[in-house]
């Protein structure tokens, strides 16, 4: 079974007003099999949690820790958290001009098991996948996320979860821009990820839009950095009825 930890974990950012502190001491542990929704208003921190997990140079740990099996995931590289499992699932997915979505995936792939994947089986499993996702088979060809659309974007963020087989996948807003359709086809995905591999997923949202589809095991409300109240789904069912003002007030 596969643990990530967050421990008393404080986060800042430096801003043109100076240095802001945006997580004040977050504790969180998922499991394997686990998922986890962070909920909660504009700027709580939710995002930032995201991002700090996955490394990104803008956030500045100032306190606390988050280990991976054990292992310190701070003191890891970018490359060297996705590599031990981790994945992100960005709300703005770049764009990356002149690269092809077929050859950023196997490169992705080889980099994370070290070597190419066969052939054959890489495109059955790339061609399955797109299916299930209901991706033209044109897409493959067309560049990183450049001209696509909200959906394809959100899409192929999913496409990469499945083929890629990480241990704990934290997506970052992924309903959001989405249709009913799109979303419904989006969560399948990571629902079919889950049941393949015991997945852990930390879903970060605003709205229980996407929770009737991907169900939650525990749900945590962010407010102003921190973890405001705990507790499972039906805690998402209080959320979507009373909204977030009595935690603001409080």
């Amino acid at each position: 079974m596969t643990i990530l930890q967050i421990k008393n974990l404080h986060v800042s950012v430096d801003t043109e007003q100076g240095v802001k502190e945006i997580l004040r001491g977050v504790d969180l542990t998922l499991r394997s099999g686990e998922t986890h929704a962070i909920m909660g208003p504009n700027g709580s921190g939710k995002s930032t949690l995201a991002y700090t997990i996955a490394g990104h140079p803008k956030y500045t740990v100032t306190e606390g820790e988050i280990l991976l099996d054990g292992e310190d995931v701070l003191a890891m590289s970018v490359d060297e958290r996705a590599r031990a499992g981790l994945f992100l699932a960005m709300q703005y997915p770049v764009e990356i001009p002149g690269v092809s979505v077929s050859n950023f995936l196997r490169t992705a792939k080889t980099a994370l098991s070290g070597e190419a994947p066969a052939l054959r089986s890489w495109i059955k499993d790339l061609r399955s996948a797109m299916e299930d996702l209901k991706m033209d088979s044109g897409f493959t060809e067309r560049n990183v996320n450049e001209g696509f659309s909200g959906g394809e974007k959100k899409r192929h963020e999913i496409l990469q979860l499945e083929l890629l087989k990480p241990k704990i996948a934290v997506l970052d807003e992924t309903d959001s821009g989405l249709d009913v359709d799109a979303l419904k086809i989006v969560s399948e995905g990571v629902n079919r990820a889950k049941s393949n591999t015991d997945l852990g997923v930390l879903l970060i949202t605003h709205y229980t839009r996407i929770l009737k589809y991907i169900k939650p095991d525990f749900v945590h409300v962010f407010v102003a950095g921190k973890v405001a109240e705990e507790g499972g789904p039906e805690l998402a069912d209080r959320l979507e009825a009373e909204g977030y003002d009595r935690y603001l007030k409080a």
